[in-house]
């Protein structure tokens, strides 16, 4: 039997031709590695085992692992069990995820937006009343730059706001355009889209200033440093 101590560690578990595939991970990291901002995988593990059965103690097998991934090297699993599949927390640990993403969506807000009639930007504590007056829902799984732009659409109805803007020009390679096209329209409006001879996706893409560094990060991440990025507005 593997005993998971309580806040620290939670179960995150990929089920694959109807058997379940378990990982141990630290609760304050896993949603870290998630949203980019842990790049090592091997800071989130506790233990580098793959269970069937983790609280039973019961471990996948080397044939079990190859079989439902193609391979045996644990980091490559895990990834994809986090990638793919779910993580239990209870609900205290959802609350303080909850806490903790709008805070950042907060800050965010007050780094990024100004009141059009002052040209200055909103306290802190204005934005929070808003979002509180709003009854706006905050995703504490979904990353930032994917709920950013509905959030302030939704704080605009109660709030004066205007949000510093960019457009970016990209080009997806043909082999990554299935991996990004979700993330692409998740993190901007697409103001031009077109396909090139080679199969490549141009698209120019509007989203707020303070997302260019975290969305140029998170392209070159899954295209492997592929992606073609420039400013143009």
């Amino acid at each position: 039997m593997v005993l998971v101590r309580e806040k620290r560690e939670i179960i995150a578990r990929l089920t694959v031709k109807d058997k379940n595939f378990e990982i141990l991970v630290y609760d304050d990291k896993v949603w870290k590695y998630k949203e980019g901002r842990i790049n090592d995988i091997r800071e989130v593990l506790v233990g580098d085992i793959v269970y069937t059965n983790l609280r039973k103690g019961e471990k996948a097998s080397q044939e079990e692992l190859r079989k439902n991934f193609g391979t045996t090297d644990i980091y490559t699993i895990a990834d994809e069990i986090l990638k793919r599949g779910e993580i239990q927390i209870t609900s205290e640990q959802r609350k303080k995820m909850i806490e903790e993403k709008k805070k950042r969506i907060i800050d965010f807000i007050s780094k990024n937006c100004i009141d059009p009639r002052t040209k200055l930007p909103h306290p802190p504590l204005r934005i929070e009343l808003a979002l509180k007056q709003a009854k706006i829902g905050i995703d504490p799984f979904k990353p930032i730059e994917q709920q950013i732009n509905s959030i302030i659409k939704e704080l605009q109805k109660i709030l004066p706001l205007k949000i510093s803007k960019i457009i970016m020009g990209i080009v997806i390679p043909p082999q990554y355009v299935g991996k990004a096209y979700s993330y692409i329209y998740s993190s901007g409006k697409i103001l031009r889209s077109n396909y090139l001879s080679d199969g490549s996706w141009s698209i120019e893409l509007e989203l707020p200033a303070g997302l260019q560094g975290k969305v140029i990060e998170d392209l070159n991440k899954l295209t492997k440093g592929n992606v073609r990025i420039r400013r143009v507005g």
